[in-house]
């Protein structure tokens, strides 16, 4: 795929398949939640016609491939690879078209066992046992064709997925939290950084620990009360600009909450310092 194309994208199409559904639609102009920051009133809008985006709290707009190389935080060439798939994206529709749902439907789920599923899952450097006890193998439909992603269930029954070269979610899209009688919370923004963190964790004889998956960093600040029910807080947020913002707003919450991004600095998260150095430390760690 070229940037040509890329731009051709249906950006509504898009943000559907990355699990965000408009909050309100007027005639053409689709206003969404920020998919870039966080915010309670909706000022990221998209101009379906002209097919181009505006987010007015941060003051910055574009095409499609603007969009993606600030939500995906990566380089115009990674984000054509990501986008090169066998992902038919609408292009962008004659007006007046009845609005947009999410076009991500769940068909089934089951055990982790397709081969190609489980390669990608030793390429990000979780353990298989891991991964199988927390995700499922999701077929799901995306424009009439049926696909297969990793599966990551969150509190509503909704579903994140992965897979090479898809990332995405189904509705409805919420936290992830697993109860496990701890006093303690450790707090993730994204799933496979979550996995990483129990792959390292599951030869080691530690306390337990209570978990948090926001899987968007948008429900962070929705998430305060349920975070400060627990008597000490860990943070192993992203080290982006976001998980930043999100982890300095914590620390100004009281003196319970812990950041633990130093443990992968000089990396975006704990799943990409995993995949780099991860693999020739972890053995060496004792206190996460």
């Amino acid at each position: 795929m070229n940037i040509g194309q890329a731009k051709q994208i249906d950006l509504v199409d898009y943000l559907a398949s990355l699990g965000y559904n408009p909050a309100k639609i007027t005639r053409e102009e689709y206003w969404y939640l920020s998919p870039l920051r966080e915010e309670r009133t909706a000022s990221f809008k998209v101009d379906r016609r002209l097919n181009v985006w505006y987010d007015h709290g941060l003051g910055k707009g574009g095409n499609l491939v603007d969009f993606g190389t600030l939500y995906h935080n990566c380089p115009v060439k990674d984000l054509l690879k990501r986008l090169h798939s066998n992902l038919s994206f609408h292009q962008p529709p004659a007006p007046a078209l009845v609005p947009a749902e999410s076009l991500v439907k769940i068909i089934s789920e089951r055990n982790l066992v397709s081969l190609s599923l489980l390669r990608y899952i030793k390429q990000r450097r979780v353990a298989e046992e891991v991964a199988k006890k927390y995700c499922r193998e999701i077929t799901f439909s995306l424009h009439e064709k049926k696909y297969s992603a990793i599966g990551f269930k969150n509190n509503e029954g909704g579903f994140e997925l992965r897979n090479q070269w898809f990332k995405g979610s189904s509705s409805p899209k919420a936290i992830t939290s697993f109860e496990n009688g701890s006093k303690e919370l450790s707090v993730f923004e994204g799933f496979f950084n979550f996995l990483s963190h129990q792959t390292i964790q599951q030869n080691q004889f530690l306390p337990v620990s209570n978990y948090l998956v926001l899987n968007s960093a948008s429900f962070f600040e929705k998430s305060k009360a349920l975070m400060e029910q627990y008597d000490g807080i860990r943070l192993f947020l992203d080290r982006d600009k976001t998980g930043q913002n999100c982890t300095s707003q914590a620390l100004s919450w009281g003196k319970k909450f812990q950041d633990e991004s130093h443990l992968y600095k000089g990396y975006n998260d704990f799943n990409e310092w995993m995949q780099q150095i991860g693999k020739s430390q972890k053995k060496g760690l004792r206190q996460l």
